[in-house]
């Protein structure tokens, strides 16, 4: 994929000549940068981009529309936009969710102001890559003051029967004392077997006194090889409540970072993950303290089960200079099998004295004591199992604003857990 193949499709998008540039400079770079480190995760013989950017057909994996509520809601399957409802009240009060290109004509300089701001376009080979080669997206927009009480939904979809990468770039900018709950689905649809590869960036920018509830569920099919990024930018007493559940099929490395910039500022970053077969999951959660006051804490709970790889990275950071700042972190694993591979790696960088930081970490599988109670009250051993499976990852489902996700995740549990 040449230069030229990248500006051609800049131009039939009528990007403006700030992205535009942007693209060619990633492009540039992207051969001399090192790819991410995750550690203790060896990804680097994985397809993350065959260096093509183009555009999905219309697929005939189309969700069914009619029982959908009527609250802030965006779809797309592939690179196509294919339902996007907003309340009239909420357009009226200034309210944007709509695909990336059509927001860069409906508030432009936003889009300029905050792109790739909470990830740099040369961090790293896959950033770089993202920047060039990302073809669709979404941008949500809430103006100052505005308090939405609805979820909010952008539902995003691979196709199976496609061949066209999955690249989304998703920014979402939340006004001065602004509010929400957000609801993020990435899922694959449909019964093909296209191998393909991944790269999703959402970046999250809560203005100062912004409060965010942020929910997302990862269900992308065992064929799609992926990296996903998701990165808080947060001011002054700003404050996101992350919410994931990483319930993939295929091998995933995935960066959830939170950047306390503001004093005051507050991430709470909630995940569980599930993997099982033969596929590697890796995850790195970082919370930043830059802000005094600025308060940091991760909670990550996985399973395993079969030959599947889980490796939990929890990175805790207190910048000089963020006096009174808390960084709190908790990895635990249970693994279902002997063949299950694990790693729970807490890490705390402290450069500043005046503050609080805390770490535990443990791998292990299911308590024999916790079996042996449910089984005396009547419980076949693998009725038992699931329910002490379910009740280590209930911490972060019972995040999810949605009763419907909410057991559409416990199903995808239950399901995984049916195949042994």
């Amino acid at each position: 994929m040449t230069k030229e193949t990248i500006k051609l499709f800049s131009e039939m998008h009528a990007e403006p000549s700030w992205l535009a540039d942007l693209r060619q400079k990633a492009f540039d770079k992207i051969e001399s940068l090192e790819l991410p480190v995750i550690e203790r995760v060896k990804f680097h013989r994985w397809n993350l981009g065959n260096g093509t950017i183009t555009e999905s057909e219309p697929s005939a994996n189309v969700p069914d529309f009619m029982t959908l509520d009527n609250h802030l809601k965006l779809v797309q399957v592939g690179t196509q936009t294919v339902f996007e409802q907003t309340p009239v009240e909420l357009a009226e009060q200034g309210v944007v969710f709509t695909d990336f290109h059509s927001a860069l004509e409906e508030i432009p300089e936003l889009i300029e102001e905050f792109f790739m701001s909470s990830v740099k376009y040369d961090d790293d080979k896959l950033a770089a890559y993202h920047t060039a080669y990302f073809n669709s997206g979404a941008v949500l927009y809430i103006p100052d003051n505005v308090e939405i009480t609805e979820p909010i939904e952008g539902i995003f979809y691979q196709d199976s029967d496609s061949d066209v990468p999955f690249n989304k770039h998703i920014l979402i900018i939340a006004g001065k004392n602004s509010k929400l709950n957000y609801l993020e689905r990435l899922e694959t649809r449909g019964e093909g077997n296209q191998a393909i590869s991944a790269n999703i960036s959402v970046e999250v920018i809560a203005r100062s006194g912004a409060q965010i509830k942020f929910a997302a569920i990862d269900r992308l099919g065992e064929n799609v090889t992926a990296y996903i990024s998701r990165r808080g930018k947060l001011g002054n007493d700003a404050s996101i409540d992350w919410a994931i559940g990483v319930m993939n099929e295929g091998n995933v490395v995935a960066d959830f970072d939170s950047d306390l910039l503001g004093n005051g500022s507050h991430a709470d970053m909630k995940v569980v993950a599930l993997s099982s077969g033969r596929q590697v999951q890796g995850i790195d959660t970082r919370v930043t303290n830059y802000g005094r006051n600025s308060i940091g804490n991760i909670l990550q709970h996985g399973v395993i089960l079969e030959r599947g790889t889980l490796t939990f990275n929890g990175i805790g950071h207190i910048i000089k200079g963020a006096k009174g700042a808390d960084a709190q972190q908790e990895s635990r694993v249970l693994m279902l099998s002997d063949q299950a591979r694990s790693d729970a790696n807490p890490i705390l960088l402290i450069d500043e004295n005046d503050v609080t930081a805390g770490h535990a970490a443990s791998i292990g599988q299911v308590d024999p004591e916790d079996m042996y109670y449910l089984m005396s009250r009547g419980l076949d051993k693998a009725t038992a199992e699931r329910l002490v499976v379910r009740g280590f990852l209930g911490s972060v489902i019972v995040e999810i604003p949605v009763k419907e996700v909410r057991d559409e995740m416990i199903a995808t549990v239950e399901e995984k857990l049916s195949k042994r």
